[in-house]
């Protein structure tokens, strides 16, 4: 028998800095492997199942949709990034993306500037290029 340290869904959802409900969510939607089974039908996790769902938390903050996770998910943990050309080139992309919108974000913030700097509200016309700049904050949980 391994001395591999076991632990609950409730001490894992605390290491990992999830809910239990959010845990159970990723295993249904195939996002985390099912959990092992104690005897009694308890779920039950590893160090590297935790270090998976730190890893979800992370790319979520990045604004990553769970789909798009999945293939990083799949890697172990000692993967060099360069033997997955595909999935080196969507976290490329999906930097290229996040870059643009902080592009975006600080044309909002200069704007704010200018409006606090000249102490009026009405511009000449709007800076602010490019449609729904806003969008970055209507993102349900884009960053949380």
């Amino acid at each position: 028998m391994s001395n591999e340290a076991l632990y609950s869904i409730k001490e894992t959802a605390e290491k990992a800095g999830l809910t239990e409900d959010t845990i159970r969510y990723y295993e249904k939607i195939q996002l985390l492997p099912r959990a092992d089974r104690k005897a009694n039908k308890h779920r039950v996790y590893r160090q590297e199942d935790i270090r998976t769902m730190k890893l979800i938390s992370c790319l979520k903050k990045t604004g990553m949709s769970l789909e798009d996770m999945k293939p990083y998910l799949h890697m172990s943990m000692d993967s060099n990034l360069d033997e997955f050309p595909e999935e080196r080139e969507m976290l490329v992309s999906h930097r290229m993306k996040i870059e643009a919108q902080i592009a975006s974000l600080q044309q909002v913030v200069d704007f704010i500037d200018e409006k606090l700097e000249k102490r009026s509200m009405f511009p000449d016309e709007c800076p602010i290029t490019g449609e729904n700049q806003l969008s970055v904050f209507e993102k349900k949980n884009m960053f949380s």
